[in-house]
C-alpha cells in the first residue's frame, strides 16, 4: 500500500457506471482498489435513474473508504421513449444517454480536475464530453475476455456478412481465439447496437477487462499477438480481475431475512448444499420455475434459492429491481412445496448476500445465470457451477465455464425450451454427490488459487493495475 497524501496531491480519477448490479459492482471495485491500494483520489459517478434498491445501498455504505466519493448524477424521464418491447440494453442506453447531459457541468465543477474517466461499455458516448475537456477515457469491460475480443472483431464479421448473421456458418472464428458457437451469440450478443460501442473502442486510452492470465490465456494472448489485432487501432489491454465484492461489501435489502439464510446455513454439514440464483435481474417462466422446484425437491439435496416472481415476458424481468422484496414466494410455487422441504430448503425472495453465500463451508454447488459478476464470485470462491444462462452473453461464459470443467449445462426438453425437472434432479446430485462434482470441484479450486496469486504482490493482475496506476501518479497516460 502506498504511503499516505494529502488529497490535493493525490491523482484524482472519476468512474462513470450504467444502473445495474452487474456494472456497478466491478467498477466500485476498481476504484476502491485505486484508493486503498494506489492512494488515488476516486470520484464514482452513479446514474440513479433505475437504479436498484441494492444499487442504491451499496453506493450508499458505510464502509466506502474516505477517498472514494459518490455523486448521484440527477434523475432523468425517459418514460415517453419506452414500449412494451423495449429491452434492458435498449432501456439503459437511453437512461445513461440523457443522463450525460449532465456530465460537462460535472466535470467542470470537478476538484481537484480528474485525470482519466473510466466507463463501462454502455457509457461510451461519455467518450465526446470528456473529449472536449482533453481528459483521456478508459473503458472498463465488465464482461470475459473472450466478449471484449468478439466485441472488437464484431464488426469486421458485420461488414461480411452485411449485418445478416444467419450467413455465419454454426461458428464464429474470432482470430486467434476459441471458437464460438452461433448460437450462444442470437439473440442477445450479435446486434447492430452493439456497433457503437466497437467503434469506440480505438478512441480510449486502454481497456480494462475484469479477468486474469491464467482464467483466459489464449484469448489475451490473441488480443496482444495475432497480426488481425495487431492490425486494428486498438488500445492496450489490461486484464485486472477477478474484482468481485467481499462479505462486507454486500448490501443487506432484508437484514433479517439475510441473517436467517446464513444462520440456517450454519447448521448444515460441510459441501451439502446448492445455492440457486439467477442474479440481480433473471427471471424463470412460471413453467420453468415449478420445473425446478420439483427438480431441487426430488433431488433430496439441501438447498437455498433466491426465488423471485416469474416473468412470461423476459428472462431479465427484475434488473431493475434488485433488492426488492417481493411478494411470498409460496404464491409462485408449487402448492406444498416450502412445507415439503422445509427441514432441507430455505427459500428467500429478495436480495442475497452471495458471497457471503459461495463462501461458506456448507456450500459445494451453484445454480447460476452465468453473469460474469457470479462467475468469478463462484470462482473465486471455489465452488462449481451449473450453468443457466438466460440473456445477454450468458450463453457464452456458460459454453466456457462448460469447456473449462467447472460447470455443467442441463438440457431443456425438446422445442419446449425448459429444462424438466427429472434433468435438475440429474444436474444437482452429479455436481453435489457424483465424480463429476468431485473433478469440477478439484478444477475449480486450481483456478481459485491462480486467481488469488492474480491478485496477490506481483501477480499478473496486480501487476497490470499498478503499472497504469504509476503512470497516472506520474501524470501521463500510456
Amino acid at each position: 500500500m502506498v504511503a499516505r497524501e494529502t488529497t490535493q496531491k493525490k491523482p484524482h480519477v472519476a468512474v462513470l457506471a450504467s444502473p445495474g448490479m452487474g456494472h456497478v459492482t466491478p467498477l466500485l471495485e476498481l476504484a476502491k482498489r485505486l484508493v486503498v491500494d494506489h492512494g488515488f483520489q476516486v470520484t464514482f459517478l452513479a446514474i440513479s435513474t433505475d437504479a436498484p434498491p441494492a444499487q442504491i445501498q451499496l453506493l450508499n455504505s458505510s464502509t466506502l473508504p474516505p477517498d472514494l466519493h459518490v455523486i448521484h448524477l440527477p434523475h432523468v424521464d425517459v418514460s415517453n421513449l419506452l414500449t412494451a418491447s423495449t429491452g434492458v440494453s435498449v432501456r439503459i442506453v437511453l437512461v445513461v444517454r440523457r443522463t450525460l447531459s449532465y456530465l460537462p457541468s460535472v466535470l467542470t465543477n470537478m476538484q481537484p480536475p480528474i485525470q482519466s474517466l473510466i466507463v463501462d461499455p454502455f457509457c461510451g458516448e461519455a467518450l465526446e464530453f470528456a473529449a472536449a475537456f482533453s481528459i483521456p477515457t478508459y473503458l472498463f469491460m465488465t464482461t470475459s475476455a473472450s466478449f471484449t475480443a468478439l466485441t472488437m472483431y464484431f464488426p469486421t464479421l458485420h461488414a461480411q456478412v452485411d449485418g445478416d448473421y444467419s450467413k455465419i456458418a454454426e461458428k464464429v472464428l474470432v482470430p486467434g481465439c476459441n471458437p464460438l458457437l452461433l448460437d450462444d451469440l442470437i439473440p442477445g450478443v450479435l446486434m447492430p447496437e452493439v456497433l457503437p460501442l466497437c467503434n469506440r473502442i480505438p478512441l480510449v486510452k486502454g481497456v480494462f477487462i475484469n479477468t486474469w492470465e491464467e482464467l483466459e490465456p489464449v484469448t489475451l494472448g490473441a488480443i496482444r499477438k495475432n497480426p488481425f489485432f495487431l492490425g486494428l487501432p486498438a488500445p492496450p489491454v489490461y486484464p485486472i480481475g477477478p474484482l468481485s465484492k467481499g462479505n462486507e461489501d454486500e448490501p443487506l435489502t432484508s437484514t433479517m431475512e439475510s441473517k436467517k439464510m446464513l444462520t440456517w446455513l450454519d447448521k448444515q454439514p460441510p459441501d451439502s448444499v446448492v445455492y440457486v440464483s439467477f442474479g440481480s435481474g433473471g427471471t424463470l417462466s412460471g413453467e420453468q420455475m415449478s420445473e425446478l422446484a420439483w427438480g431441487l425437491e426430488l433431488s433430496q439435496t439441501r438447498f437455498v434459492w433466491v426465488a423471485r416472481p416469474p416473468s412470461e415476458v423476459s428472462a431479465s424481468g427484475s434488473f431493475f429491481e434488485a433488492g426488492y422484496d417481493a411478494e411470498g414466494a409460496a404464491s409462485y410455487l408449487p402448492d406444498g412445496f416450502l412445507d415439503r422441504t422445509r427441514e432441507r430448503g430455505l427459500v428467500i425472495s429478495s436480495w442475497a448476500p452471495q458471497v457471503a453465500v459461495l463462501s461458506h463451508g456448507s456450500v459445494a454447488g451453484f445454480v447460476t445465470h452465468c453473469g460474469w459478476n457470479s462467475v468469478l464470485e463462484s470462482i473465486a470462491q471455489g465452488v462449481g457451477m451449473i450453468a443457466w444462462p438466460l440473456y445477454a452473453e450468458q450463453s457464452m461464459n456458460a459454453r466456457m465455464l462448460v469447456d473449462m470443467g467447472v460447470a455443467v449445462w442441463p438440457k431443456p426438453d425438446g422445442e419446449r425450451a425448459v429444462v424438466g425437472r427429472g434433468e435438475v434432479e440429474r444436474v444437482v446430485r452429479s455436481v453435489m454427490e457424483g465424480e463429476q462434482g468431485k473433478a469440477m470441484r478439484q478444477k475449480v479450486i486450481e483456478l481459485q488459487g491462480t486467481a488469488l496469486k492474480a491478485l496477490g504482490l506481483g501477480g499478473s493482475s496486480n501487476a497490470s493495475l499498478a503499472g497504469l496506476a504509476e503512470e497516472w501518479r506520474a501524470g501521463g497516460s500510456p
